[in-house]
Order: structure tokens, then C-alpha cells, then sequence
């Protein structure tokens, strides 16, 4: 484990949403934790059945800079985000970034996602499953082809010029969050990952994608369901309209 100086600020805070994610975490967290010494974690548990809170809560005693945001109960993964992004701008956090706890987004790639955002000045990274083909491991080709087709639906009906708008691996420079009304951000799983980038993007902020590939979960059960694909798939009608309606912003300020 790198070690720091416990008074020393930590300028990137990693958010992981946990629902029954208990064996995934205790292998995740030291790895995370391993990258850099000016990282931390906060852990948002949703009252996890299978004892998730409890192991963090232990972790945070046993490896140091890890949080964790408890909730009474299972409120979906956009909520859980802006729950942490609420925390991570409460902090001095410089950076704060996205990430699955069940190891489809492979820590290996947050150094160099890390290293477009400082290094480049980028406001928003995504770790981008569709760069060069699709980098997408252990799908079933129903789940890829819906993958896919969102992605392309996503960038024809608003504008976004990503090519993987829907992935939830991210890291975000402060002043983005703290440009967008996290209490009009209001939907879940495919929808809010498209919603936030379509505002950082209305809002002028630099955005890069940088390739990684996505492996299914090691364990746990998908939190993908019927409802987060028919809400992603009007959300984009929305965004649509309030582009072509309501006023456009750069980095906070409304333009005329």
C-alpha cells in the first residue's frame, strides 16, 4: 500500500456504488487504494443485504482514506452518484470519478484516465468501450447490440459526439459537477450517465474519450433492467428538446 502524509488534502475521490457487492469490494478497495497515495474512495452502500456497508466500514478502519456513505435502502445507481457528488463537493477533492464495484471497470485504466485530466487540462474522461470496435468482454451479443444501438441512438437524437455516452466509468474535474443541478438530474443507469455527459458537454467543458475494456461482473447479479432502457430511451428525447429550447450554458454562465 503507497502511503502519504495523512495531512495532505486528497485531490481525487473515487465514488463506488455497492449493493450486495460485499466479495467484489474487499478486492477492489486495496486496489484502488494502490494507484496513487492523493486517492480515496467512497464507498455509497445502499443497505446491502449481504453485508457490504459493514466490510467498508471495516476497510476504512483497516486501509485508511475510504468513506462511507450509508442510505436506508436500495434508491438506484444515479441516485447513489449524486449522493456522492454531493459528498466529493463537500471535500477538496480536484477530481472525482466514477466506478462500478463489480471489476468490469478495470482499475488499470484510471491512471492514464487520471493522466488525461490533469495532464491535457480535460474536464470530463470516459473510459470508452467503442473507440476502436468494441472492447466488450463476456457480453452475450443481445446485451453488446443493445449497448451499441443506445450509444448510436444517444449521439443521433441529441447531438453528443461520443461514441460510448451510456458507460459509467468516468472521471470528472470539480467544476463540472458544480455547474450541474444535481437535483434535476433525476434518472437512473443508462439515462444519468447520458444526462451528465449531455450537460458537461451543453456547458462547454472539454471532453475526452480514452479506451478501455469492459468485462463483465465477477460476481453479483446485473442491476440492468426494463425500466432503465425505456427511460434512457425518452431521457433522449428530453435532452433534445431542452437543447433546442432552453438555454445553453458555458461553464455555468448562461450564454445569450
Amino acid at each position: 500500500m503507497v502511503r502519504r502524509d495523512p495531512k495532505e488534502p486528497l485531490r481525487i475521490l473515487v465514488i463506488i456504488p455497492t449493493y450486495n457487492e460485499r466479495e467484489n469490494l474487499k478486492n477492489l478497495a486495496p486496489l484502488v487504494l494502490g494507484l496513487r497515495p492523493d486517492l480515496g474512495v467512497l464507498v455509497v452502500d445502499d443497505n446491502s443485504p449481504d453485508g457490504t456497508g459493514d466490510l467498508a466500514e471495516e476497510l476504512a478502519q483497516s486501509l485508511g482514506r475510504i468513506e462511507v456513505l450509508r442510505r436506508p435502502g436500495k434508491q438506484g445507481l444515479g441516485s447513489a452518484y449524486r449522493a456522492g457528488f454531493r459528498r466529493a463537493l463537500a471535500s477538496p477533492a480536484e477530481f472525482v470519478v466514477q466506478m462500478d464495484a463489480d471489476f468490469s471497470h478495470d482499475p488499470k485504466f484510471l491512471p492514464e484516465m487520471l493522466r488525461v485530466a490533469e495532464s491535457e487540462g480535460v474536464d470530463l474522461v470516459l473510459g470508452s468501450r467503442y473507440l476502436a470496435g468494441a472492447n466488450v468482454v463476456n457480453w452475450p451479443i443481445r446485451r453488446l447490440i443493445l449497448s451499441y444501438w443506445a450509444n448510436w441512438y444517444a449521439r443521433v437524437i441529441t447531438g453528443l459526439p461520443l461514441r460510448d455516452s451510456t458507460g459509467g466509468y468516468k472521471v470528472f474535474r470539480r467544476r463540472v459537477l458544480e455547474t450541474i443541478d444535481l437535483d434535476q438530474v433525476r434518472s437512473d443507469g443508462y439515462g444519468f450517465q447520458i444526462e451528465m455527459n449531455f450537460h458537461a458537454w451543453k456547458n462547454g467543458f472539454r471532453i475526452r474519450e480514452t479506451p478501455i475494456v469492459f468485462v463483465d461482473r465477477h460476481s453479483g447479479t446485473s442491476k440492468m433492467n426494463r425500466k432503465i432502457i425505456i427511460e434512457a430511451f425518452w431521457l433522449v428525447w428530453k435532452l433534445r428538446l431542452q437543447s433546442l429550447w432552453g438555454s445553453t450554458k458555458r461553464h455555468g454562465v448562461p450564454l445569450p
